[in-house]
């Protein structure tokens, strides 16, 4: 089964090796039919401690590596 690869934005890299990545989905409102966005925070592991908030980062479904982290950061941080 292939691994979900999301994208979002760091909102923090407080924590060592860890960033939270905030991704945003939208979606049709199946009664309003209207544009609805809906976000949500997920703990990724950054190996370099590479990645500073406002980064645009890709994120990869991987095996558990702590008790909120089951994400890993995709690629390097450009310059």
């Amino acid at each position: 089964m292939p691994k979900r690869i999301l994208q979002g934005v760091v909102v923090s890299d407080k924590n060592a090796k860890t960033v939270v990545v905030e991704v945003e989905r939208r979606y049709t409102h199946p009664l309003l039919k209207k544009t609805v966005r809906r976000s949500k925070k997920y703990h990724a592991h950054d190996e370099g401690n590479a990645f500073k908030v406002g980064d645009l980062v890709s994120i990869e479904e991987s095996r558990p590596i702590s008790k909120n982290k089951r994400w890993v950061v995709v690629g390097e941080p450009k310059p």
